[in-house]
């Protein structure tokens, strides 16, 4: 079960649509940085199929200007 964490930086002026896109996909848990336009992104999937399908969908988002990982992991299967 792959779980990420990413910054998100989004276009200028548009962090709250940003937001908004990120948490419409359950896979997401976003947090809102207080004294920067940057989101912290935690997304966990079932598998590494399911993550590259949600990664391509997140870069897809027009209010993003950057995802940038922090830390990864993948939990094998037992």
């Amino acid at each position: 079960m792959p779980i990420k964490s990413y910054l998100a930086h989004p276009q200028k002026g548009k962090k709250k649509y940003l937001q908004i896109a990120l948490s419409a996909f359950k896979e997401c848990e976003v947090l809102p940085a207080e004294n920067e336009e940057i989101l912290v992104v935690v997304t966990e999937t079932d598998s590494r199929e399911a993550e590259d399908r949600l990664k391509e969908k997140l870069e897809a988002i027009p209010s993003l200007k950057l995802l940038a990982m922090v830390s990864g992991f993948d939990t094998p299967k037992k």
